[in-house]
């Protein structure tokens, strides 16, 4: 295929594009997710993504959407890098000859994309939950703490709370690093390992074949939507397909539990108290926001990723120079 032809430097920079423009579409649904999966049997905040969204303006503002942006924005060029260029490269080493790839190698590559990719969605991903689901612990305990008031002193509820300042990312890591050291970044390895190795090794194959449909010539590209809508409907797919392990990883990475939520040791843990607590619906909270999240950032990557940015970017330094 003539993807197979773009150089590993072009690759790590379309996806890193890929990753800028596709976070930015759709950060706020993905907030929006992290605070629906978290919620538990406690003082329950929103009811749906609109209702979430909608309180989050109005308590933190348009930008309150936004927060955890900045960690994701600086470190999913390398994450989607990785995973992008790690797919390619074990496609190209366990086909033979030029031959077409069974589903099994299909799967294989993909596996081992979604392994690499781990060394940066884990930390990106602790500090990401920490900072969106701070939102939802402060008006939770706010909304606890008026109603507390109200039934103790009608006049005191009329007083104004007191501002919680919430911790910035470089705070959090700053900590986590002083008292557990890099595990400390680390936290929910497994999990994470558990989401992002079968969500690949469903989503690159099922891609692949997709996008195969589209192309006329096996040699010549698929048009730029053909790749676009391969990308969602395979993302879409995977995300919801593995929904169940980014409830338990999100769960296990927050660091920070809301009133009368439960607290978990590890996967099994946490699987059998949602299970027994929640019910088995519990697993795919939030998994139309993952969906929407993952179908136009996939999309968008796979777009930017075959359409070749980067080729034409680097074509042009020798020139520059000239």
């Amino acid at each position: 295929m003539a993807d197979k032809q773009i150089s590993l430097p072009a690759k790590l920079i379309n996806g890193g594009i890929a990753g800028l423009i596709g976070v930015t579409c759709v950060f706020p649904i993905d907030l929006a997710k992290t605070r629906l999966q978290n919620q538990q049997n406690g003082q329950r905040m929103y009811s749906s993504l609109s209702d979430c969204l909608i309180k989050t303006i109005r308590s933190e503002g348009y930008f309150g959407m936004y927060r955890g942006a900045a960690v994701n924005l600086t470190l999913v060029t390398p994450e989607k890098a990785i995973k992008l260029a790690a797919n390619d490269f074990f496609r190209h080493h366990l086909s033979k000859d030029g031959k077409k790839l069974t589903l099994l190698k299909e799967m294989l590559a993909g596996c081992g994309a979604g392994t690499c990719q781990v060394i940066v969605t884990t930390p990106m991903e602790m500090l990401k939950i920490q900072l969106q689901d701070a939102g939802r612990i402060a008006a939770q305990k706010k909304l606890m703490a008026q109603q507390a008031q109200i039934s103790s002193s009608p006049a005191a509820a009329a007083a104004e709370p007191a501002v919680e300042r919430r911790p910035t990312a470089t705070q959090i890591t700053r900590e986590l690093l002083r008292s557990k050291g890099i595990a400390g970044l680390y936290k929910g390895l497994g999990a994470t390992l558990l989401r992002d190795v079968p969500f690949s090794i469903v989503y690159f194959p099922l891609f692949a074949n997709l996008n195969k449909l589209g192309q006329k010539d096996p040699n010549v590209k698929a048009p730029f939507y053909v790749s676009f809508l391969s990308g969602c409907v395979a993302g879409s797919t995977a995300a919801v397909a593995v929904n169940p392990c980014d409830v338990i990883k999100t769960r296990l990475q927050s660091l920070q539990r809301g009133v009368n939520e439960d607290t978990y040791s590890g996967i099994l843990d946490c699987t059998k108290k949602i299970w027994q607590r929640e019910g088995p619906t519990a697993f795919f909270k939030g998994a139309y926001c993952r969906a929407l999240v993952i179908a136009p950032l996939f999309g968008i990557a796979q777009v930017v990723y075959f359409v070749g940015i980067a080729e034409f970017l680097l074509d042009m330094l020798p020139k520059h120079r000239a």
